[in-house]
């Protein structure tokens, strides 16, 4: 009798048998022979006892978990091509992933049809890679298209999260008029000092993201003291301090945003050791925070408040020296100092929510500060 011509052997691994199910029946209708299981264990086991041009495989399953089965399964199969699948709030990891060799990753819920063409990729990606070594050019190609595609992938989920951040901002904007022009003017501020101290730029978009957050705490904050348009009482004020910690508690879970945690916990902090919530006083405050603390009061002197008019730079600028040693770090006030005063005010001019249409926009207003960087 003659053999059936297969599109390839494909191992699909997950726990849920409904899911496994369809992946089989879709890749069946394609040609391809499938083994399933519903463990990293039979996976592996399988693997140990016969060949698969692709493996397909949830990120979370109980025992041995994709991931593991990835790294295991590679050393395993090194021939074999591996595809993962994730929900959508993991995007992040199944970047992790293709980091870790996987061809690339699916996002569930996901049509069969992206299984399919998925597949036909990772296989075409597994039969060239056995190919002789002489074949140089196809590995350059290999190695750019998965550059590319985990460009691409990092990008979205980079992209999400910066989403997530202007819905948060968004949603402190609706109860308070002043947060949005306050929290762009502050974001460039902090940038412009963090430059001119020389600060690495990997940690920029964590000083733009805490500058951008500091005041998020503020939701929790009633708005007979939010939007009091006086002096606050002594009993007021200690309820309004507690916006520090309520943010830091929002966001502490968010794990994209830790490096934002030090200057959303620490901008009510003081050089001196006299600020809230935690009193820690000269370096022990996190630079971005020091860095900010000199952004935040000079936007609070240059701009109109309900209860009073905007001053002059100037005066802003004489106050900051004054607290040299005391509010804020001497060295940040050096850096403030050695900036002219017309890149303060195209700054201010240019993220004027009252005239700049980018600034209108919360997602093109964050990313203008990415431009700085």
């Amino acid at each position: 009798m003659q053999s059936v011509q297969t599109s390839g052997r494909v191992l699909v691994v997950d726990d849920e048998p409904g899911i496994r199910q369809m992946m089989n029946e879709a890749l069946f209708r394609e040609g391809y022979e499938c083994r399933s299981c519903s463990t990293g264990e039979e996976a592996l086991d399988l693997l140990r006892q016969e060949p698969f041009d692709v493996i397909v495989a949830d990120l979370y399953m109980p025992g041995i978990t994709g991931m593991s089965l990835l790294e295991e399964g590679r050393r395993v199969r090194p021939g074999s091509a591996f595809l993962m699948a994730t929900g959508e709030s993991d995007a992040r990891v199944g970047v992790q992933a293709m980091k870790k060799g996987a061809i690339d990753y699916l996002v569930k819920p996901f049509p069969m049809s992206s299984l399919v063409a998925s597949v036909r990729h990772a296989q075409e990606a597994s039969h060239k890679a056995a190919t002789p070594a002489s074949d140089l050019q196809y590995f350059k190609s290999l190695a750019a298209n998965r550059k590319a595609r985990l460009r691409k992938a990092l990008e979205k989920v980079d992209r999400a999260y910066e989403e997530t951040i202007i819905t948060l901002g968004a949603v402190l904007d609706i109860r308070d008029n002043e947060t949005a022009g306050h929290a762009h003017r502050v974001c460039h501020y902090t940038l412009e000092m963090a430059r001119t101290m020389g600060v690495p730029q990997r940690l920029m978009k964590d000083f733009v993201r805490g500058a951008f957050l500091h005041d998020i705490g503020k939701i929790g904050i009633p708005d007979d003291i939010l939007l009091k348009p006086g002096k606050l009482t002594t009993h007021e004020m200690a309820i309004m301090k507690t916006h520090v910690m309520i943010g830091y508690d929002l966001l502490k879970n968010l794990e994209y945003l830790s490096g934002a945690l030090g200057l959303v916990l620490a901008h009510h902090e003081r050089f001196d050791g006299r600020g809230y919530p935690r009193g820690i006083r000269g370096k022990d405050i996190p630079l971005e925070a020091r860095i900010f603390a000199v952004a935040d009061t000079l936007d609070a002197m240059t701009t109109d408040r309900p209860y009073r008019k905007a001053g002059d730079f100037a005066g802003a600028r004489a106050e900051i020296i004054a607290e040299s040693g005391r509010q804020f770090d001497p060295e940040v006030v050096s850096a403030f100092l050695s900036i002219p005063e017309r890149i303060w005010d195209n700054i201010r001019n240019s993220t004027d929510v009252r005239t700049c249409q980018k600034c209108k926009s919360g997602w093109a207003g964050l990313t203008a500060a990415w431009e700085m960087i």
